[in-house]
């Protein structure tokens, strides 16, 4: 495997055979850092309950990977020249560490366990779960409650033989799936890094500490940059004084968040106060290689819907959820994402050609495969996954509607990725995939014939929707980039992303079902986490078996306000060519406003006032500081505190740091 796309000259043959031969190497080092930080997982957010090192981005378990290999790296060289590992391989080694390990997080394996098993282990006699279980096939999940309840209370070693075929086959849906999504992006992936531009801010900070080159042109290297260590030192010492507090409670702490304007006010102020406020570091360090635009458009409308719902509520409409800023996001990213799909209609032409036997073209060379390869894995991968749904027993046009709704948000977070470098892995409208459907047809239409087997799996399905695996997407995206600045071929990066995915659902898969069977999830945690959102989705099934659930008139009107305001937006970029106000920034807003309002208030902020004063020479100097700033609270609170609080939970109970 070639790693570099340099001129064929005998020199550079030479290197790409060098580097072959590395590549396999990084490989391996890739699957044996994988299982440590699997360890570490298992012990820090399954054993222990410290801290969810796998949901932040980047991945805490890949960014210490990152800086262990750094660490080493100039050691391996002392040793032997031949030893040391190459730019290609460590950025390789990182994003393989940070797709794998995120299968282990929260909101992939873990809610998928627990929707699989709710339906069976819960059943009590009061709730009539048991008449959903003959809508769940066999080889989706273990039906023994013997098994079952060996997961929740403990009974000893794992039966591997009953969870073989669920395993294998929920395996083959997540490959289907995580390929069509792949396939998805190589057909965007030219327009959106070589004609667009994008910015990629998470990629930036792999980039900068990975080179001691990078950048020198107009500054220090990132780790001689003083720039770097004042931002670095900032997010450590903030820190530094709450562990402090938490090793001895009578030392002050700092709180990172709160709240602005008063509490306890009835209608309609209730509406808009009090605002949360949250300081998160990574979205600020990150934050700062956004574009102003979208940075103003974040917190612009978070208080525009604050507003909204205060108008709202003077007229005496108090319903729950209202402005329903959820519902008006999912109609934005629907939008969104078929805008996506209508401006990557020249690939998708381009493949179809090539299909037809006209020569591949010149431009689209670089791609991970040929477009008419991205376009038939898309087509396969995805009816793949229709299949896996109808065999699970999902009605043919709600499997239809159900994944289509799926893509296309998983689209607009791989590009709320790559022009917002949004850090964070629940940025999307939650549960909305599915409840946008429910709301607009209602709970009737579902039940053919009076049966629930769509509804029943539907519920299941849920974790792909209130679950983020559809958007770690946002690795994908961010692994073209890498593969592009360091001049690594595409589809090797591409057979990185791939083995990723396989590689860490099995560690996934085994650092949860052995501890869970050791230990029994409710002596862990009280429960598998989702348990109670997987309550919610099949108590929603039987409150549909007893009574329909007629359409919401005021959520779907909520889900076409956002379409309205996300088409106003983009016709306004298209008339001006720019505008302040950006569709993205509407639909993150309302998504999840109260989280990023404020971290985009601040780098809006910061940049417009360096620009303004500094320049785009003083705007440079500075981004090592605010990828500092970044750095510093992830190797902190992630890597140095995460660690700590998985060798003793205790330590770490008065300092509880979540990155999601």
């Amino acid at each position: 495997m070639a790693a570099t796309g340099l001129a064929p000259t005998q020199a550079a043959r030479s290197a790409r055979r060098t580097a072959a031969t590395l590549t396999w190497r990084a490989l391996l080092i890739a699957v044996a850092l994988t299982v440590a930080c699997g360890v570490w997982v298992r012990q820090a957010e399954i054993v222990v309950i410290a801290t969810q090192i796998s949901e932040s981005v980047p991945a805490i378990p890949a960014l210490a990977a990152l800086i262990l290999l750094l660490a080493l790296n100039p050691l391996l060289r002392a040793i032997r020249r031949e030893a040391q590992l190459s730019r290609v391989e460590i950025l390789a080694i990182y994003t393989f560490v940070a797709i794998a390990i995120s299968m282990a997080g929260v909101g992939v394996v873990r809610y998928w366990l627990a929707s699989v098993t709710y339906p069976f282990y819960y059943a009590r006699p009061e709730n009539d779960l048991a008449s959903l279980q003959r809508w769940i096939p066999q080889w989706m999940a273990p039906h023994s409650l013997a098994i079952l309840e060996g997961l929740y209370i403990g009974s000893g070693p794992v039966p591997w033989d009953v969870w073989l075929v669920p395993l294998l086959t929920w395996s083959g849906f997540f490959a289907a799936f995580w390929s069509a999504m792949l396939c998805m992006l190589a057909l965007v992936r030219r327009r959106w890094l070589q004609d667009e531009r994008l910015s990629f801010p998470i990629v930036e900070l792999a980039l900068e500490m990975s080179d001691p080159e990078r950048g020198r042109a107009t500054r220090r290297p990132f780790f001689l940059n003083p720039v770097t260590w004042v931002g670095f030192s900032l997010t450590f010492f903030f820190n530094l004084v709450n562990i402090l507090h938490a090793f001895d409670p009578s030392l002050p702490g700092l709180a990172w968040y709160g709240s602005v304007g008063p509490t306890g006010l009835g209608l309609p102020w209730s509406a808009v106060f009090p605002l949360s406020v949250y300081f998160t570091p990574l979205l600020i360090g990150f934050g700062f290689l956004v574009s102003t635009e979208i940075s103003f458009s974040i917190w612009f409308f978070f208080l525009a819907y604050k507003l909204e719902g205060l108008l709202i509520a003077c007229y005496g409409y108090a319903a729950a959820d209202v402005p329903y800023p959820q519902e008006q996001s999912i109609g934005a990213f629907l939008l969104l994402g078929l805008g996506l799909l209508w401006s990557a209609r020249g690939p998708i032409k381009q493949a179809f050609a090539e299909l037809l036997g006209r020569p591949r073209s010149p431009g689209d060379a670089s791609g991970p495969f040929p477009l008419r390869w991205a376009l038939v894995g898309l087509v396969v991968s995805s009816l793949l996954v229709f299949l896996f749904c109808r065999m699970a027993g999902l009605a043919a046009w709600v499997a239809v509607a159900y994944l289509v709704v799926l893509g296309l948000v998983a689209l607009v977070c791989a590009r709320i990725r790559a022009e917002a470098g949004m850090p964070l892995v629940w940025a999307f409208p939650f549960w909305m995939q599915k409840k946008v459907l429910l709301y607009t047809l209602g709970t009737a239409v579902f039940m053919q014939g009076g049966s629930p087997a769509t509804l029943t799996m539907l519920a299941l399905l849920a974790f792909l929707s209130r679950g983020y695996f559809p958007a770690l997407i946002g690795y994908q995206v961010d692994s073209f980039k890498t593969a592009e600045e360091i001049r690594m071929r595409p589809s090797h990066m591409a057979v990185v992303v791939m083995l990723a995915l396989v590689v860490g659902l099995g560690v996934a898969y085994y650092f949860h079902l052995v501890p869970y069977y050791q230990y029994g999830a409710v002596h862990l945690r009280g429960d598998i986490w989702g348990s109670g959102l997987a309550q919610a989705d099949f108590g929603e099934v039987m409150a549909a078996t007893r009574a329909p659930i007629a359409p919401d008139a005021g959520r779907i009107v909520a889900t076409g306000w956002g379409v309205v305001v996300t088409g106003a937006l983009i016709r306004l970029r298209q008339s001006l060519g720019w505008s302040p106000l950006h569709p993205l920034g509407f639909a993150v807003a309302t998504a999840y406003g109260d989280l990023v309002w404020f971290p985009f208030l601040l780098v809006w902020l910061s940049k417009v006032f360096i620009l303004r004063y500094g320049g785009m020479k003083l705007y440079r100097a500075a981004i090592p500081g605010f990828l500092g700033f970044a750095l510093g609270h992830v190797f902190t609170a992630g890597v140095v505190w995460g660690l700590v609080g998985a060798a003793d939970p205790r330590i770490v109970s008065g300092y509880a740091v979540w990155f999601g």
